[in-house]
């Protein structure tokens, strides 16, 4: 049956405004997999050096977090569609000083660096304003569905949008840019047609205390600190995509259209995931349902490793992916369903800083663990690292493990703290 199999796209059927946030998200995601592609091919192309390709992540690893984590109070207390205007315009105007510096006689890698970090701090803003606008715009019950839905989008983009840069690079970098630098100006246009996006209490506490206040909540939910443990535990240890430049000639003899298949691929395994998800809201365990999730994605990662022939390879990433993108609903699910209207944009940022934060930890990882020793040695160990860390979070961290959706994790807190119980009544 629809529904049971396929992905819900009841909340795209009922609601305007989250259809005008999709369109704006999937144009969006597809010029920014370009930029993905193009930034680590184009420091590998200038220093030949997989540690810079896991540098300049790392240089983006700060504002991306700090532009998360100020986005959270400012929408816990501002109007978010406001916070998605601005930032779409600051993005637009990122790719396109990329896609001057690369147009240049001799394009400057400091200018890189700095150009793709300010992007990553609008970034961090405008994905988190994003997340946390999804629960104001469609019915409770439509949460889990919204979530699928919304990973379609992310997970097309992830496909289309690395294979389609493995093209675009024989034509230049500048067009690849220049492309990003214009889906930005689409969801400029889509963002500015939807209605505000007010907080749900209006204007409280100024952000130092708002984010005060949703540390203490952090801090008294096991099942909000193992989602974002496990994230990290997978994206900082599994995931090789630093070393895809080297890997592309290095491993499997190819060009930028090996480099395009190999950033495609889990999007590839994603996306069927995603388009199959209806059954996704009847999960009761959820929290062990992510910990399985993110073992198979560790032990795809370990074989990803030890293969030499590209086809074998492209299947492992997108079981990777397709794991991934199980978790990754399972996940927001989880964030989205039990915690209260007035915390779900300081909630969003954390989720929003360890999701997009933690790879770029794991590009330095890679791409360190790689130079230190091997291509093989720095992708199998952080597969099995991936799969050790899973196992410790599920057993050192039982409320996560067993989390039922409805249900509120009362572990102990220390005074002060916010107490699970003094939350607004059936507000989780």
């Amino acid at each position: 049956m629809p529904g049971k199999i396929l992905v819900d796209i009841g909340p795209l059927r009922e609601s305007r405004d989250f259809r005008l946030l999709f369109a704006g998200q999937l144009i969006s995601m597809l010029g920014t997999q370009l930029t993905v592609v193009a930034i680590p091919y184009q420091v590998y192309r200038l220093t030949h050096s997989s540690l810079q390709v896991g540098a300049i992540s790392l240089a983006q690893l700060l504002p991306f977090i700090t532009g998360a984590l100020l986005a959270g109070p400012l929408g816990d207390s501002r109007d978010r569609r406001g916070i998605m205007l601005f930032t779409a315009v600051a993005l637009s105007g990122t790719s396109a000083a990329l896609a001057f510096n690369a147009s240049v006689g001799h394009p400057s890698l400091l200018a890189l660096y700095l150009i793709s970090a300010a992007a990553a701090g609008c970034n961090g803003f405008f994905n988190t304003a994003r997340s946390a606008s999804v629960p104001g715009l469609i019915e409770r019950r439509q949460i889990p569905a919204a979530s699928a839905v919304m990973q379609v989008t992310f997970q097309l983009g992830t496909v289309v949008g690395p294979a389609l840069s493995g093209l675009l690079l024989g034509l230049g970098l500048p067009l690849v840019y220049g492309i990003d630098a214009g889906t930005f100006v689409v969801v400029v246009v889509a963002t500015f047609m939807m209605v505000p996006i007010p907080p749900a209490d209006g204007p409280g506490l100024n952000p130092w205390e708002s984010a005060k206040e949703g540390v203490r909540f952090v801090r008294s939910r096991q099942t909000l600190q193992g989602v974002y443990l496990i994230d990290i535990n997978a994206m900082v240890f599994g995931m090789p995509r630093a070393l895809f430049p080297a890997m592309a000639g290095a491993v499997f003899g190819g060009g930028t259209i090996t480099l395009g298949f190999l950033y495609a691929a889990p999007g590839v395994g994603a996306l069927a995931g995603a388009l199959t998800m209806g059954w996704v809201s009847n999960v009761r365990r959820q929290g062990w349902g992510v910990i399985l999730a993110v073992v198979v994605w560790g032990a795809a990662i370990t074989v990803f490793g030890l293969v030499h022939g590209l086809l074998v390879a492209l299947i492992m990433l997108a079981i990777a992916g397709w794991a991934d993108v199980i978790s990754a609903v399972l996940r927001n699910t989880m964030v989205q369903t039990s915690i209260p209207e007035r915390f779900l944009s300081r909630m969003s940022s954390i989720q929003m800083a360890v999701v997009q934060g933690s790879p770029r930890l794991g590009d330095m990882e890679a791409g360190g663990v790689a130079t230190a020793t091997s291509l093989e040695f720095s992708v199998v160990s952080g597969g099995l690292a991936c799969i050790v860390g899973a196992a410790a979070i599920s057993l050192l961290m039982p409320h996560f493990r067993n989390h039922v959706p409805g249900e509120i994790d009362e572990i102990p807190v220390e005074p002060g703290a916010i107490e699970p119980g003094a939350i607004e009544p059936g507000a989780v």
